[in-house]
């Protein structure tokens, strides 16, 4: 059957950068597609990428090897036999998630998979070592009776066959020991890539340490724009009330204006009211021809004079009352009409203060 994909999904790759061993560098300009890949007849599990026709991840799992979420959306494990760190950013959480629980499964089953090869290694050197201890009686045999040739042209088939089969349990014995060997080197690879994991989380802890100065950082001056944002809203409360203080006095104007209007209107009365003082003195100027006139007339008519004295005694009596009234009357017209001439001034320089 060959190899088979069992699992597919897409993410951002990268690699760690292999001189500094610290910062990460992407493998592919997008997200590409990342499976799992079974091999029916090695039994083994491989993670495979290929961008175009690059490939950018062939990661085949052991058992040893550990997937390790850094963030919500990413995550990494290492690779002894690639010598590097792979890392894998996902659209979401789940997308995560899901790929985690799948190098879980395949982590397992390679467990498996090396248990079960342990398990045949182990017989195959129990078989040798049984068989390492019947040697000695085949060689006391052979020291006793001949020759192997000798034994094996006496012993039969069945002393052929026993020495077949020694040969392929000695074959094994080698193959286990080369495989211990290989083994030996993995582990080494891995303690290497452990150690160079430790540096890397050792780094990552001082980075989220620096991280939370930064944080820190943005912290205050985040508080700095509230306090900015803070004096900016009591400004504009104050240029609010500066409105609200506009207003009142557009309103006060407006009414200084109709009361203007009202003196303007109470002005033309009085004015009005003196054009009609020198109608007044006119008619008061022909009574008093008319009463010298009534004198000479009626020079022999004293008692009448005398009333008629009386009476215009009492009409200039009334005619001085009358001019005192009128003098007042045009005192107070002369002051309101200054109390208006000074009232326009101050309404002249409230409008240029606004």
């Amino acid at each position: 059957m060959g190899e088979q994909p069992i699992f597919t999904t897409r993410a951002h790759v990268f690699q760690i950068d292999p001189t500094t061993k610290k910062n990460w560098v992407p493998a592919s300009k997008q997200a590409v597609t990342v499976s799992y890949f079974y091999d029916s007849t090695r039994n083994s599990y491989r993670i495979i990428s290929v961008d175009g026709s690059k490939v950018i991840i062939n990661s085949t799992i052991t058992p040893n090897m550990t997937f390790t979420k850094t963030s919500q959306k990413f995550g990494q494990w290492a690779d002894s036999r690639a010598n590097t760190v792979f890392g894998l950013g996902f659209a979401s959480e789940q997308q995560l998630a899901k790929f985690a629980e799948k190098f879980q499964e395949v982590k397992e089953a390679a467990k498996l998979a090396r248990d079960k090869s342990q398990e045949k290694m182990e017989t195959s050197s129990n078989n040798s070592q049984e068989s390492g201890g019947e040697t000695p009686s085949s060689t006391q045999a052979s020291s006793i009776n001949g020759t192997d040739d000798e034994k094996i042209s006496h012993g039969g088939p069945e002393t052929a066959a026993l020495m077949s089969e020694n040969d392929k349990l000695k074959t094994t014995v080698e193959q286990s020991n080369t495989n211990a060997k290989k083994l030996e080197t993995e582990l080494q690879t891995l303690r290497d890539s452990n150690a160079r994991l430790v540096d890397a989380l050792t780094e990552s802890s001082a980075n989220v340490e620096i991280w939370k100065k930064q944080l820190n950082t943005c912290k205050e001056e985040s508080d700095t724009l509230r306090g900015k944002i803070a004096e900016l809203e009591s400004q504009c409360e104050e240029a609010n009330v500066e409105k609200e203080r506009n207003s009142k006095l557009t309103v006060r104007v407006q009414e200084l204006e109709t009361e203007l209007q009202d003196k303007e209107q109470e002005l033309e009365n009085l004015r009005k009211q003196a054009e009609i003082i020198p109608q007044l003195m006119a008619e008061c100027e022909s009574i008093t021809e008319k009463l010298q006139a009534a004198e000479v007339k009626n020079k022999d008519l004293e008692d009448r004079i005398e009333g008629l004295q009386a009476d215009m005694e009492d009409s200039q009596s009334k005619q001085g009352n009358m001019k005192g009234e009128l003098k007042k009357f045009m005192d107070v017209l002369d002051g309101k009409i200054d109390e208006l001439h000074e009232f326009r001034q101050g309404l002249s320089k409230l409008g240029v203060d606004n």
